[in-house]
């Protein structure tokens, strides 16, 4: 494993207001719908089927995401569906990217399936604040759900080849 994907453990009784290396880790039994907002770092090892904003992101091998990216740093492994402004992108390994990269760097290695198109970026991209983070607004609580939601694999019969989809049973 190289040292881009090695995972930050927090320091005992570090917080994560003072800890800016802490990593977020959303593993492969695990899938979010929804926006991702982080002020440290993503590794994405599941499926995110919504908008990820973070200082670092990586999409490791069999992940699945789809929807806007917004990082410093993308490395991208699995697939990913959507749109990527990054400063400092990566394309590695067998990753399949359908849409479009925006970035001051990129590289792309040999086996990568890239299908879309890659712009420069004009201005360089910013990591998330804590405010932006934290929101600074009221949430009002949510409602109970009736019942648990029923997510089966066959909800993504049109995944690409190589996305497991027994990651949701």
């Amino acid at each position: 494993m190289s040292k881009d994907y090695a995972a930050v453990e927090a320091r005992p009784g570090s917080t994560p207001k003072m800890q800016p290396d802490i990593v977020t880790t959303f593993g492969p039994g695990m899938l979010v719908t929804g926006n991702v907002t982080c002020a440290g770092a993503i590794q994405v090892f599941g499926r995110v089927l919504g908008d990820i904003r973070a200082a670092h992101l990586i999409i490791g091998e069999g992940a699945y995401v789809e929807g806007n990216v917004t990082a410093l740093d993308v490395i991208v492994q699995g697939f990913f569906k959507g749109t990527v402004h990054g400063n400092t992108v990566k394309l590695q390994g067998n990753a399949r990217i359908e849409g479009e990269v925006y970035n001051k760097s990129l590289s792309i290695e040999p086996n990568v399936v890239f299908e879309g198109s890659s712009r420069r970026l004009d201005r360089p991209v910013d990591a998330p604040s804590a405010n932006e983070v934290a929101g600074n607004r009221d949430f009002a609580p949510l409602a109970p759900v009736a019942e648990p939601l029923d997510l089966m694999p066959q909800q993504y019969a049109g995944a690409p080849a190589g996305i497991d989809n027994d990651v949701l049973v």
